[in-house]
């Protein structure tokens, strides 16, 4: 099969050995999968990752455990051991000795047929179209903040970055009843979070609520400047640079600064079936799986929004 590769150096679409299942593993026809953030940075050198790449898809089961073929479905990236204790008190995304889609130690959604574990998966939803459905990883990474925090609603929210996740994030939050500002460097996603119902405009002082959605190694100062006292910041921003920043700031006035990964899928392929939450203006290209390293590339491209590869072509 083909399969987009990153070997350390670069990337390239090679022939790779068709995964077969056994036990409870899946074997998944990828129909869609996106290019992420995570993506270009692994490419970087975060994580020091090697082998197929790519951790958000949709697909059709192609083999595996009976109850799971033929059905329609996204997925969950991290397969933890599911003896732990992390994993037996519900935080399998947190297990010490994980594997991670396209990220750690287990290969990812660039190819033709992708192997994961049957717990993963979740059926989509009918009536979501799979360029739709391909949206779900990210939209439950912005679920994560609710799950969280917990009721948001009148919290003043400024969400810092106007690309994808950014613009996942302010719906989400704005679904759930803040008042969300977004602020980016781009007009024209400021214009298209506009069109979406959301505020956008320049980020001012004061915020309770914070979500840096930059990809910016040095966001966090920033967004120490413009939360509140005793307000809260949400990290979303994974980069394969070095952070440095002095601190004094947060303990001074109190600030609550948390680490948000990964998320649930339940309400954000609720959110993406009845419409909560509009991904089809964030899609920009679509590339066959063969166009692979170009896909890459166009999605580096500042102000670049969604960028998908077809691996069924």
């Amino acid at each position: 099969m083909k399969a987009l590769v990153f070997d350390g150096a670069a990337a390239h679409v090679l022939d790779r050995p068709e995964p077969t299942p056994s036990g409870e593993l899946a074997i998944v026809r990828v129909a869609l999968a996106g290019v992420c953030r995570t993506d270009l940075e692994l490419c970087r050198g975060y994580m020091d990752f090697r082998g197929v790449l790519g951790h958000e898809f949709v697909g059709t089961v192609a083999d595996g455990p009976d109850a799971w073929r033929g059905a329609r479905v996204v997925g969950e990236i991290n397969f933890g051991c599911g003896a732990c204790d992390w994993c037996r008190g519900g935080l399998a995304r947190h297990c010490p000795s994980r594997r991670v889609q396209g990220i750690a130690g287990a290969d990812g959604a660039f190819a033709e047929l992708l192997a994961v574990p049957a717990a993963v998966l979740h059926r989509v939803p009918d009536g979501v179209p799979d360029r739709v459905a391909v949206f779900a990883e990210p939209v439950a990474a912005a679920f994560e903040v609710l799950e969280q925090l917990g009721d948001v609603s009148d919290r003043r929210a400024l969400v810092l970055g106007d690309g994808k996740l950014g613009l996942l994030v302010a719906q989400v939050l704005m679904a759930a009843g803040a008042r969300v500002t977004l602020a980016g460097r781009h007009a024209e996603k400021l214009a298209l979070a506009e069109r979406l119902g959301l505020q956008a405009g320049r980020p001012e002082p004061g915020a309770d609520l914070l979500v840096d959605a930059t990809g910016a190694p040095g966001a966090l100062r920033e967004a120490l400047a413009l939360v509140r006292p005793r307000g809260t910041i949400v990290l979303k921003t994974t980069v394969a640079e070095e952070h440095r920043l002095e601190l004094a700031t947060a303990v001074v006035n109190e600030v609550t600064i948390v680490g948000s990964r990964c998320g649930p899928f339940e309400p954000a392929l609720a959110a993406l079936a009845g419409g909560t939450v509009r991904v089809d203006p964030l899609l920009d290209s679509v590339y066959d799986l063969a166009d692979g390293v170009e896909a890459f590339a166009h999605a580096a491209r500042p102000g670049a929004l969604k960028v998908l590869v077809a691996p069924a072509g």
